[in-house]
């Protein structure tokens, strides 16, 4: 099976502009193709994730990724996909996002003389002077066409900024400046980026008399695409400081039964063979898929170490094991404490479990709290520092577990 059948069959591919040049070139190691990352936080979040195994997939079967850092449009904010306007980052926070996303890249992809490529939109987005953009690329944009596309939908009923309405050529612009300079052929990106690929691809055809093309890659997990990458404690980050790899773990062993399947498809590189043998599973066979799932993942981002170690601290809260050395832990001092104790709302907030004592005081009045095993039945229950020099393992909600013990 070559590549491009591979893709349709991991269940990837959402459209394309022209399947059969498309096949050609993929099968055959000719594209020369982009993914663009905008680096709004200083690192990569699972969302990012499924982008970087496809480009790992090209790249294995010979051909050539340019991974485009977005340091001119985050100046922007891509609108896709939000309700609200992206906050403004200040120059010196987009330049270290984007050192933070480089050296994270380099875990999947690899870089090097007629290997993959790392660009920053800054480098040439910066530079445009205004009036020479809108003369040499506004005559190829139809503002009706633009106001339709479905990236501006949910913008467009709050109100959608013209900082924001820009970002469409300004992603165009990247592929036309790509096609010229770097020979990229092909741009790749999810399904919610569909319209502003599209104006690449048009660009480049009124401007140069050239053809590029465009593919779309399936937005994962279908009823929780929009929410991917989020659980109960907030993002999953692809850095291990942010997300521990136990954490990490866990996400992935918690995806739904009508998920793990889908998700082995898309992100591991297990073969087909083996994968459409676990169609047929059911039951407790499931909770194996699960944990085949979470240790490939776990082990492609943080490597077969880290994965070994969580797999072990996972079984140790679920298999009656007893090693709890991996769990995501948090140290106490005294000074947080008072006559020797800590309330379960201010240990929630010291172990990073949530933002707010407002946040920490609906889970627990849910009942989403325990503490050694035992439900925390009210806001004012304690934990003392007995207790604490032994350690006491929290858990929140069915997925998220943490240990606090004394410094």
């Amino acid at each position: 099976m070559q590549i491009y059948e591979e893709l349709i069959a991991r269940g990837l591919i959402a459209q394309v502009t022209d399947e059969e040049k498309i096949r050609d070139l993929v099968n055959n190691g000719k594209a020369t193709f982009y993914i663009g990352f905008d680096p709004t936080a200083d690192s990569l979040h699972v969302g990012h994730f499924m982008a970087l195994c496809l480009m790992k997939r090209l790249q294995m079967a010979g051909n050539k990724p340019v991974v485009l850092i977005g340091g001119g449009t985050a100046y922007v904010g891509d609108p896709s996909g939000r309700t609200d306007m992206r906050s403004m980052m200040t120059p010196e926070t987009i330049q270290h996002n984007c050192d933070c996303f480089k050296k994270q890249m380099e875990r999947f992809i690899e870089f090097g003389e007629d290997k993959a490529i790392m660009v920053n939109n800054a480098d040439w987005l910066l530079k445009l002077n205004y009036i020479d953009l809108l003369r040499e690329v506004g005559p190829c944009f139809s503002v009706n066409n633009m106001l339709r596309a479905e990236c501006y939908k949910q913008r467009m009923e709050k109100g959608l900024s013209f900082l924001e309405f820009n970002y469409m050529i300004m992603q165009s612009y990247d592929f036309y400046h790509l096609f010229q300079h770097y020979g990229c052929n092909m741009q790749f990106g999810g399904n919610d980026q569909w319209s502003n690929m599209l104006g690449g691809t048009e660009l480049i055809r009124r401007k140069l008399d050239k053809d590029a093309y465009a593919m779309t890659i399936q937005l994962l997990l279908n009823s929780e695409g929009k929410k991917m990458g989020k659980t109960v404690g907030g993002a999953v980050w692809l850095d291990p400081n942010k997300t521990s790899p136990f954490e990490f773990f866990q996400y992935w062993r918690n995806v739904s039964d009508d998920d793990v399947l889908k998700c082995i498809r898309m992100l591991t590189f297990l073969p087909l063979e083996q994968i459409d043998a676990m169609d047929s599973w059911t039951g407790s066979k499931l909770n194996d898929a699960k944990e085949i799932l979470a240790y490939e993942l776990t082990s492609l981002v943080h490597g077969e170490e880290e994965a070994n170690k969580a797999r072990t601290a996972s079984h140790a809260l679920f298999a009656g094991g007893g090693d709890d050395s991996n769990m995501p832990t948090t140290e106490l001092t005294a000074d947080q404490l008072t006559d020797g104790a800590i309330g379960v709302l201010d240990l929630m907030m010291a172990c990073g479990l949530c933002k707010t004592k407002s946040e920490a005081r609906r889970l627990v009045q849910q009942g989403g709290v325990s503490i050694d095993g035992e439900k925390a039945a009210s806001i004012d229950v304690q934990v003392t520092e007995e207790q604490l020099k032994n350690s006491v393992k929290i858990r929140k909600g069915k997925k998220v577990y943490h240990k606090a013990l004394m410094k």
